[in-house]
């Protein structure tokens, strides 16, 4: 749980029947063309979450603002998912996605406040010592953002569906951008 400015944000397990009309609507936003799921139907998305959900290396989580959903994250071990053979893991290191839900009312500092809440989330479990993400080149906003809460880009590498920047956050590096020990 993180408070914040802008209300208290949370994050639960995603239950893929459950979530899955809500996320088909936010996959397929226009602002989330990044998600790459643009053409998606309800089946796939529900499909692509009961996927995650059966796996042992990916996980997936609802973000909530006062309760009401905000957001998507997901978790994984880049060993074993995502990152196999672009780089060289290290023990600790966990991959991170994470989505804001559509608004036609955005709210200052809402989305910085969300990765705040994913990066305080992740490092709650302290065998994460680095949070990996690898968004895509052109996402300059997120790497804008990312960069504010300590990430550091490594190099740009080509997986199957992107070019993407492969970039690292150290537990230290994060409590020393946001101020505060997690």
């Amino acid at each position: 749980m993180s408070r914040t400015g802008i209300g208290v944000l949370t994050v639960r397990p995603l239950d893929p029947l459950q979530d899955s009309g809500l996320l088909h609507g936010w996959v397929t936003h226009p602002k989330a063309a990044f998600w790459m799921m643009q053409g998606a139907k309800p089946h796939d998305v529900e499909r692509e979450y009961m996927a995650i959900a059966a796996a042992e290396h990916h996980h997936a989580y609802l973000g909530l603002r006062d309760g009401e959903p905000a957001f998507l994250m997901e978790s994984y071990d880049p060993r074993h998912v995502e990152l196999v053979g672009l780089y060289e893991p290290e023990p600790g290191d966990v991959g991170m996605h994470f989505l804001v839900a559509p608004t036609d009312t955005p709210v200052h500092g809402f989305t910085r406040a969300v990765i705040t809440t994913v990066m305080k989330h992740l490092f709650a479990d302290p065998a994460t010592r680095r949070v990996v993400v690898e968004p895509d080149v052109g996402n300059t906003a997120v790497h804008a953002l990312n960069e504010a809460v300590g990430f550091v880009a490594e190099r740009e590498i080509d997986k199957p569906e992107k070019r993407a920047l492969l970039s690292f956050c150290t537990r230290e590096r994060f409590e020393a951008a946001v101020g505060a020990a997690v």
